[in-house]
């Protein structure tokens, strides 16, 4: 499989969000009576969207009021909400900071230890409110923290790192080893992110509940241009789902996949259901909402590293409430907000009743999908313009 990119050397044609479309169905549903509830170990959720576990979108306030639109967010156990008991301060300094200097900023905020006290009270602090208490580590402090966690009564626990896979080498520290590590927790282990068939098959089988895919394809992330690596969302999305499938086979389990990044309005959240995603985490868009505690700024997850950042911090403005950004009513022309209105539509369009349907939708190849007959909306940089 693939072509040719020079003497005895192929490459595989694989395919990102802005490259697919969907066809219309003969049949055509009331967007109003599509059901997009998604299930986590036995866990049902009304909204199939998760707030990315990124410090620019999530603290406990917004984790509270994701909670309320029936869905949850991700806390970030290795930010600021954790190194920082009143991060306030923190916040402002980021979103006044010049651009020539913000990376430095963030190496320098970073660099504060983690107080592992915070940890619990982060957690107590969501739970009091009846939501649901998310939080996401790198897979070294995994173990540790997520003892403190499961004692605190968090609900879900994320692994999660740039790229990852079953089987790690290093000589600095201890491997974890998912398939005890899920073993010893008693809620729903989410790890990610990975982009291939072989990797999501073999983490599957570590017995993790669900797998997070995406590498490099998030708005503030720089991973693909720092290193080179990568694969279109919407390529490794489907591999992962014939993954899932083959897994839910062979075993009768089945392990949701949820598409993480590069959505940034609700037509790319339609094609990333369509590709075979069960849910989707997002992050730039909610870093829009009034509630998001960036200030109108986003910056990922692997910014602070000492010597080689694989984030940016973006200004992406604030545009409305959580509220509008998930329900509407939307103000802006651009498909960020009311992206469960799109994801309704959309189902409803093709003649998708439930998600599952709809990862069996048809799909096109259709590089012009933007920008057929839309050159007066770039021109003046509305709609599908902007």
């Amino acid at each position: 499989m693939g072509m040719y990119v020079g003497r005895g050397r192929k490459a595989r044609r694989c395919y990102g969000l802005d490259e697919i479309a969907l066809v219309p169905g003969s049949v055509t549903i009331n967007p109003n009576d599509v059901d997009i509830v998604w299930e986590l170990r036995g866990r049902k959720f009304e909204i199939p969207i998760i707030a990315a576990a990124m410090d620019g979108v999530v603290d406990k306030k917004f984790a509270i009021e994701m909670g309320k639109m029936g869905g949850f967010a991700v806390l970030n156990l290795e930010g600021i909400q954790t190194r920082y008991r009143n991060p306030d301060d923190v916040y402002t300094r980021i979103s006044e900071s010049d651009n020539e200097s913000t990376t430095q900023l963030l190496q320098e905020i970073y660099q504060k230890e983690i107080d592992e006290n915070l940890i619990g009270e982060r957690i107590s602090e969501i739970k009091k409110s009846g939501a649901i208490a998310a939080v996401s580590t790198i897979p070294q402090n995994a173990e540790k923290f997520g003892k403190i966690a499961q004692d605190a009564g968090v609900d879900i626990f994320v692994v999660q790192s740039t790229v990852t896979t079953t089987k790690h080498i290093s000589s600095e520290y201890k491997s974890l080893d998912f398939e005890k590590f899920c073993k010893s927790m008693k809620v729903p282990v989410i790890v990610g992110n990975s982009v291939t068939f072989k990797t999501a098959l073999a983490l599957m089988e570590t017995g993790i509940d669900a797998l997070l895919i995406g590498i490099g394809p998030g708005a503030a992330c720089t991973t693909r241009g720092v290193l080179g690596i990568g694969v279109p969302q919407v390529t490794a999305t489907a591999d992962s789902a014939a993954a899932r499938n083959r897994y839910y086979v062979k075993t009768g389990r089945y392990v949701p996949i949820i598409t993480d990044g590069g959505m940034s309005a609700g037509g790319d959240i339609c094609k990333a259901f369509a590709s075979g995603a069960d849910a989707v985490m997002v992050g730039s868009s909610f870093a829009k909402a009034t509630e998001a505690p960036g200030k109108g700024f986003h910056w990922g997850m692997a910014t602070p590293h000492a010597n080689l950042p694989r984030g940016t911090r973006i200004y992406v403005g604030t545009c409305g409430s959580l509220e509008q950004i998930l329900y509407g009513p939307a103000e802006m022309d651009d498909g960020s907000q009311n992206l469960i209105g799109a994801l309704r539509t959309s189902m409803g369009s093709v003649g998708a009743m439930n998600i599952k349907e709809m990862q069996i939708t048809e799909i096109i190849i259709a590089p012009a999908i933007k920008t057929e007959g839309k050159l007066l909306q770039k021109v003046q940089r509305v709609g599908m313009g902007k």
